[in-house]
């Protein structure tokens, strides 16, 4: 299984809280590596997050849900 965090995206405030702004997956869904996944919000800031490697996702966290940086959003086995 591997984690898939929300990303660091401020060295400066590490405990700095974001958003899963939207899942371009389904919960249960095959994907290939570097797929994207999701697009994260933090500061005004979007980033895109692609899949680390290829498998089956399964969401921790849901679409508008606030999560700090380096917490677990996904997971893929």
């Amino acid at each position: 299984m591997t984690d898939v965090p929300f990303p660091v995206m401020s060295q400066k405030e590490p405990d700095a809280v974001g958003v899963v702004a939207t899942w371009y997956v389904a919960e249960g869904e095959q994907v290939v590596a570097d797929q994207l996944l999701a697009e994260v919000q933090l500061d005004k800031v979007d980033v895109e997050v692609p899949a680390p490697c290829a498998g089956t996702v399964h969401l921790t966290t849901g679409e508008g849900t606030e999560v700090a940086q380096g917490t677990i959003i996904a997971t893929i086995d």
